[in-house]
């Protein structure tokens, strides 16, 4: 009897122990099979228009892709080129800032590496970047920490925080208002709402750590500044009149913005303008729709007009809006293997 039920022991644990193996086996094939679908997910899913350019990708890895649209918006023509990418898979995002003003096609032209692509970045003068340009925890500037305005006839200081777009040391983007709190560099503060200056109105207070509410060290690794913030939170949130800023934000010009999906994934959007009539250019509310509509999360608006270009895999894209072809800047983003 002792034997009989030893081996009825023995079996149960051998079934048990197949048992365990079958299912460790398609445990692990489960996970292996989600990896892969992850890998081979869409990096985005855009509206019908967009049609992806594979004469732009010819060597590109895994992780990067380009899309065109022409299509009408507001009964006006278009030309639209979005470039998106993963982060985490390699690709770096880079902030670059010249202390002499080149093209973008010169940015990407004279960068060492792989380079996939370039895009103007922030605002400037002359010579001097008006927009936060940092790179792997090095400041290069920061946005600008004032502005003059008539109050009343008199001429009056205020201290706008504006939009910016980071990426964490772990590749996790975000935007948000910003301002350099101190002197020099300065520590840069991230906030929950602008600061709420306008025109016409008293100055508010110099941002700090407790104003505006809610501000806390913005902890990023990359970063670039613009002007105003396009989308947060997937809701479009035109902050223009709190970040005291005037692009023509309501007329037709060529534009630059960046934006992120809810995955992680980074899009970099050009929009042709000053071409009339197949491309007379967007609105910053066109622009914003259209950031929206790609599914990004959270959206700036870069330098636009003549400033804007993208040079993707050593070919312009857009045409510029300026006669004498791309306008020589200050700043700009290049998209290149890590």
């Amino acid at each position: 009897m002792i034997r009989k039920l030893s081996k009825v022991f023995f079996l149960l644990g051998l079934v048990a122990l197949v048992g365990c193996q079958k299912k460790n086996e398609v445990g692990l094939y489960s996970i292996y099979q989600l990896d892969k679908y992850k890998q081979e997910k869409p990096l985005i899913k855009l509206p019908a228009e967009w049609e992806k350019q594979a004469g732009l990708m010819t060597a590109f890895p895994k992780g990067i892709e380009v899309y065109r649209s022409t299509k009408n918006i507001n009964s006006k023509g278009t030309n639209l080129f979005l470039v998106v990418f993963n982060p985490r898979l390699g690709i770096d995002l880079k902030p670059v800032l010249s202390t002499s003003a080149k093209t973008p096609s010169t940015f990407f032209s004279e960068e060492t590496g792989d380079v996939y692509a370039a895009i103007n970045a922030g605002f400037f003068t002359s010579t001097t970047s008006l927009s936060h340009v940092q790179f792997n925890n090095t400041v290069s500037s920061v946005n600008v920490r004032s502005l003059t305005r008539a109050l009343s006839g008199v001429n009056t200081t205020y201290y706008p925080t504006r939009a910016a777009f980071g990426l964490s040391k772990d590749f996790k983007p975000q935007v948000s208002w910003v301002y350099s709190v101190g002197t020099g560099n300065g520590v840069l503060y991230s906030y929950p709402t602008p600061s709420p200056n306008e025109e016409g109105k008293p100055a508010q207070a110099v941002p700090s750590a407790t104003f505006p509410q809610g501000g806390a060290i913005w902890d990023v690794a990359t970063v670039i500044g613009g002007s105003p913030m396009l989308v947060k939170d997937s809701v479009i949130n035109i902050s223009a009149t709190n970040e005291m800023i005037a692009v023509d934000n309501t007329s037709s010009r060529a534009r630059s913005a960046i934006g992120y999906l809810s995955n992680g994934n980074i899009v970099l959007l050009a929009a042709e303008g000053g071409n009339a009539p197949t491309a007379p250019g967007l609105t910053l509310k066109e622009v914003a729709d259209i950031m929206l509509e790609a599914g990004c999360k959270g959206a700036i608006n870069l330098d636009g007009g003549g400033s804007s270009a993208m040079t993707v895999n050593g070919a312009q894209t857009i045409k510029p809006s300026d006669t004498a072809g791309e306008r020589r800047v200050i700043s700009a983003l290049i998209v290149k293997k890590r």
